[in-house]
């Protein structure tokens, strides 16, 4: 069971965040205490059905987005074209959707991501473990990568270990589309 108390809480903070709202709002939208809401979304506890259609109504949603997939546990996940589980926003500049959302302890994770005209990671090399993998579908985007820039076009793409200092912008007059490949699967909690 420890898997589908994990997807309800996974779940449960990518709507609550992409609803912009803290613990306490939804505390006191849905009715749920803010300690039981905090301790799903850890995937300490598997909320009851009761408090699951509380929280789903908060949302104006049906009980079954957070319940379906946790019964599936997926071992497949298949995503159409424009569908995905959209898991992070920022100021409408960047948006990233997750085609690996919701299988079954991955060991990589595939992000489809938009990126706006002139929007970068920050000038703050990322440092992390692992891999990460980008192919630019449309656009172009530079990186720098230990100092070395990288510029890549359409069609292009980089792999590199993430421990070394990296960052990256859109140099595209529009937005470019990013396909990221990043393992170890970076955890969401």
């Amino acid at each position: 069971m420890d898997m589908v108390k994990k997807l309800i809480g996974r779940k449960l903070k990518s709507t609550r965040l992409r609803n912009d709202m803290t613990i306490q709002e939804l505390a006191e939208s849905s009715g749920v205490s803010s300690n039981m809401i905090s301790r799903i979304e850890r995937g300490l506890t598997t909320p009851s059905v009761e408090i699951i259609v509380k929280l789903a109504n908060a949302f104006g949603m049906s009980i079954s987005y957070f319940v379906e997939e946790a019964e599936k546990g997926s071992t497949i996940i298949h995503t159409k074209k424009g569908q995905g589980e959209p898991i992070f926003f920022f100021e409408d500049k960047h948006q990233i959707i997750s085609l690996t959302q919701g299988l079954r302890d991955p060991n990589f994770t595939v992000f489809f991501d938009t990126i706006e005209q002139n929007c970068s990671s920050g000038d703050g090399g990322m440092v992390h473990t692992g891999e990460e993998f980008a192919l630019v579908l449309e656009g172009a985007l530079e990186f720098v990568i230990e100092g070395e820039h990288y510029a890549l076009q359409e069609g292009d793409s980089i792999v590199f270990k993430a421990s070394l200092p990296h960052r990256w912008r859109n140099l595209h007059q529009g937005k470019t589309l990013v396909l990221w490949v990043v393992s170890p699967a970076p955890s969401l909690n």
